[in-house]
């Protein structure tokens, strides 16, 4: 029993020091900023670029756009995505995929620009910080008055 509670608090130490590493708390920060963002772009692709490829194209919600594979023989209700997958049909949904693939290159995109923003400012960042230790520190003031003295009782000798 005791060596039992001892691997427990051996396995909850170890978890501890894992989640406590500044990696993994970086993760579910960019995980809770990446859900957040990835509304924001279905919110896009929903209510700005498929009405303007469905005027385009002429159907403005392509989430209807289907084919029925197999239509159940008594069916009699409305021709939807929906009402037909509920009533058991097999429905290919090519609507939905293609709303999902705007989804992902628009993100991929996004992110993208901003990882590339992101490595140019940190090679800004790091050039400037090269170029701040390649000068050199100013002299201490300090340094200085003794130079001025020094070079003073060098003239009086």
């Amino acid at each position: 029993m005791a060596n039992v509670q001892q691997q427990a608090s051996t396995f909850f130490r170890e978890f501890q020091a894992f989640i406590s590493k500044g990696n993994v708390i970086d993760l579910a920060v960019a995980v809770i900023v990446g859900g957040a963002f990835n509304s924001i772009i279905g919110s896009l692709v929903k209510d700005v670029i498929n009405p303007i490829l469905g005027a385009l194209i002429g159907k403005p919600d392509f989430s209807n756009l289907f084919y029925v594979m197999k239509m159940p023989a008594d069916y009699t209700g409305p021709m939807t995505y929906d009402a037909l997958t509920k009533a058991g049909a097999s429905v290919l949904g090519y609507g939905a995929f293609l709303t999902a693939v705007i989804n992902f290159i628009l993100l991929a995109f996004v992110i993208f620009c901003m990882l590339k923003a992101l490595t140019s400012l940190r090679k800004r960042i790091e050039a400037e910080a090269k170029a701040e230790a390649a000068a050199p520190a100013p002299t201490p003031e300090d340094t200085l008055l003794l130079r001025q003295i020094l070079d003073e009782l060098k003239k009086k000798n």
